[in-house]
C-alpha cells in the first residue's frame, strides 16, 4: 500500500454518523415543539418523512436544481406537506434550530478515532464533503476530528459538489497530490467512489450495511477498523 500518500475521507455517514446524530436532533425538536399537537401522527412518521424529503432535496441541490437556502429553509415545511399537513404548520424555528443542534452531536462510527490516529502516523489525510460549511466545521470540531486532517475541502468553498470531477481535481491541487497517490474512503457509491474513480483515484467503499452492487472498486469494508489491516 506504499503507493498511497494521501487519504481522502468523506465525512457524513463515513466518519460522522449522520443518521444517528440527525435522529437525536429531530427527536429533541419533535418533543420541544410538541409536533404531535400540530397533527404529526408519531415521532416515527416524522423521522421517516423528514429523512425521505431531506434526501430528495439533497439530490436536487447536488444537481443544481435548488439552492442552499431552499434546501435549508423548506425541508421541514415540505415534510409537513408530505405528512398531509399544511406546510405553514411547521414551526418557523425548526430549520435554524436543527442546524444548531445536529452538527454538535458527536456520534461517530465505531473505531473512527483509533483508526484515524493510526493512519495519521503513515499518511497525509484530508476531508472532502458536500455539506454546508457552517455545519461541517462544527461537526469536525465538536467530534474532535479536525486534528487528523491537513485539508478540509467543503463543496461550498470550491463551487463543485461530489461526484463532479472538478472537486477531485481541486483536491489534488490543494493537497499537492497526484492521482496515483490518492485513496478515497466514503459511503456514497456514486458520489464518493465513482466520482473518485473518474479522477483516477483508488477507492475504499465503506459499506457497513452490506448494500449489494455490481461496481468494480478497489477495496470494500464494513467497519472502519478494517482500514488498519488494509493500510
Amino acid at each position: 500500500m506504499s503507493k498511497y500518500k494521501h487519504l481522502f475521507f468523506d465525512l457524513d455517514n463515513t466518519l460522522w454518523d449522520f443518521d444517528r446524530n440527525s435522529t437525536e436532533a429531530l427527536t429533541e425538536l419533535y418533543h420541544k415543539y410538541n409536533l404531535e399537537n400540530l397533527g404529526v401522527t408519531s415521532l416515527e412518521t416524522f423521522l421517516e418523512k423528514y429523512k425521505e424529503r431531506n434526501a430528495m432535496m439533497w439530490d436536487e441541490y447536488r444537481l443544481g436544481k435548488i439552492d442552499k437556502a431552499t434546501l435549508r429553509d423548506k425541508r421541514f415545511e415540505l415534510t409537513f406537506w408530505d405528512m398531509g399537513l399544511e406546510a405553514e404548520l411547521a414551526p418557523k424555528e425548526l430549520p435554524s434550530e436543527y442546524l444548531q443542534i445536529s452538527p454538535r452531536k458527536t456520534i461517530l462510527f465505531p473505531h473512527a478515532h483509533e483508526t484515524l490516529a493510526y493512519l495519521a502516523t503513515k499518511y497525509t489525510m484530508h476531508i472532502i464533503t458536500n455539506g454546508f460549511v457552517e455545519a461541517q466545521e462544527i461537526k469536525l470540531e465538536a467530534s474532535d476530528l479536525t486534528k487528523y486532517f491537513s485539508e478540509i475541502i467543503i463543496s461550498e468553498h470550491t463551487g463543485y459538489k461530489k461526484p463532479d470531477l472538478n472537486i477531485f481535481l481541486y483536491s489534488m491541487e490543494k493537497s499537492g497530490a497526484k492521482a496515483e497517490e490518492c485513496l478515497m474512503i466514503g459511503d456514497g457509491l456514486e458520489i464518493d467512489i465513482l466520482g473518485a474513480r473518474n479522477a483516477g483515484w483508488d477507492t475504499v467503499y465503506f459499506n457497513p450495511h452490506n448494500h449489494s452492487h455490481s461496481e468494480k472498486i478497489t477495496f470494500e469494508i464494513t467497519s472502519l477498523d478494517e482500514l488498519q489491516l488494509l493500510l
